[in-house]
């Protein structure tokens, strides 16, 4: 564990998890068909750009979140059901929220807005479990 409470193998573990979620939730087995639609992409689109950079950028962007979330739970008393909470609470309260809005004004149809905002919904909530119980 680090000076500030933060434990940075269960950080690493919490991004790990966010990002196999993202995974699993945009697949086609899943909600992939759903948000392909409701971003108006092909199969074609989805070829584009590097899957390299984008899935590595994507990582270290599920590592910001995790490391960010892992400062707002490092207090002595957090527990995994205060982590739980916590993350929900970011997770629907701030990014899907925050997400919704820009979707608003974007003119993205609600599918758009529940199939991201769910996603950033459960991620942030398990991340939270994972940092709250991994003292």
């Amino acid at each position: 564990m680090g000076e500030l409470g933060i434990n940075v193998w269960a950080v690493l573990v919490a991004a790990l998890a966010n990002f196999l979620i993202g995974g699993v939730w945009y697949s086609p087995a899943f909600l992939g068909g759903v948000w392909m639609k409701a971003n108006g992409f092909t199969e074609d689109d989805l070829k584009k750009g590097s899957p390299a950079v984008i899935f590595g950028a994507a990582f270290v962007l599920c590592l910001i979140m995790s490391g960010n979330l892992a400062g707002f739970l490092s207090g002595p008393d957090t527990t995994i059901g205060f982590g739980i909470a916590a993350g929900a609470a970011g997770g629907l309260g701030w990014a899907a929220a925050g997400l919704a809005v820009v979707a608003l004004f974007e003119r993205r149809p609600l599918s758009y807005i529940l199939v991201n905002g769910g996603y950033l919904t459960v991620a942030f909530t398990v991340m939270g479990a994972i940092l709250g119980a991994w003292r």
